[in-house]
C-alpha cells in the first residue's frame, strides 16, 4: 500500500493551498502522487458536491448532509483512492472522514458513534496514514475566505453562525489530540512557505525520502 494523507481545517485555514503544494513537490520527487479532494473527485462526487454546497439549499438536514457527504466518500475511496494505493502511489486529498466528524459530529451534534459506523461503511475502514491539520482562529478563517479567492465561492456551509464553525473548530483539535500519531496540527497563520516546509518534513520521513 502507498501513503494517504489528508488536509483538515476550519474555513478558509489554507489548507487547500497546502495540500496543492504538497502534490507538486511530490511531484517534482518523481513521486507517483495524485491529488483528490471531497466532496467531489469523481463524476457521481462532482454532482452530490454540487448539491452539498449549494446556498439554496438551507434546509436540508443534518442526517441528509452527512448521507451524502458519505455517499461521495464511498465513491471516492472505490474508484479512485483505494486503487492509487494498493499500486502503491500516494494519496493527497482535501478532507476526508475526519471532516465529517468535525462538521456534523462536534458542529452540528451528531452522534459520532453513528457517524463512525456510517463512515466505516462507507470508506470500508480506511483511515489516512497522515493528517494535517491548518488551524486557524474561526473569525480570522472566514475573513480571510469573505475576501480572498473563495470570496465568489462562498457556499452553504461558510453560511452558518460563528458558534457552529468555534465547535467545528474545537472538534479538530480534540480529534488531534486523541490520534497523535496521525495528526500534526500547524498554525495557519504563520507563512505559506513556512507551513509548506513542516508538511514536506513530515512527508519526507514517511516515505524515507
Amino acid at each position: 500500500m502507498g501513503l494517504f494523507v489528508t488536509f483538515e481545517g476550519p474555513e478558509g485555514s489554507g489548507k487547500s493551498t497546502q495540500a496543492r503544494l504538497l502534490v507538486e513537490w511530490l511531484r517534482r520527487q518523481g513521486v507517483h502522487v495524485i491529488a483528490t479532494r471531497e466532496p467531489g473527485g469523481t463524476a457521481i462526487g462532482d454532482r452530490i458536491r454540487a448539491v452539498l454546497l449549494d446556498p439554496e439549499l438551507h434546509n436540508m438536514t443534518a442526517e441528509a448532509e452527512v448521507l451524502l457527504f458519505s455517499a461521495s466518500r464511498a465513491q471516492l475511496v472505490r474508484e479512485v483512492i483505494l486503487p492509487h494505493l494498493q499500486a502503491g502511489g500516494v494519496v493527497v486529498c482535501d478532507r476526508f472522514a475526519d471532516s465529517t466528524y468535525a462538521y456534523q459530529g462536534y458542529g452540528r451534534g451528531l452522534s459520532l458513534e453513528q457517524l463512525r459506523q456510517i463512515t466505516q461503511f462507507a470508506t470500508g475502514g480506511l483511515e489516512p496514514d497522515l493528517t494535517f491539520l491548518i488551524d486557524v482562529p474561526v473569525e480570522a478563517g472566514l475573513e480571510r475566505k469573505r475576501n480572498g479567492s473563495g470570496a465568489d465561492d462562498w457556499n452553504r456551509m461558510e453560511q452558518q453562525v460563528l458558534e457552529y464553525h468555534k465547535r467545528v473548530r474545537a472538534g479538530y483539535l480534540k480529534l488531534a489530540e486523541q490520534s497523535p500519531e496521525r495528526w500534526v496540527v500547524l498554525d495557519g497563520r504563520e507563512p505559506i512557505e513556512v507551513i509548506q516546509s513542516r508538511i514536506r518534513e513530515h512527508v519526507k520521513v514517511r516515505l524515507g525520502i
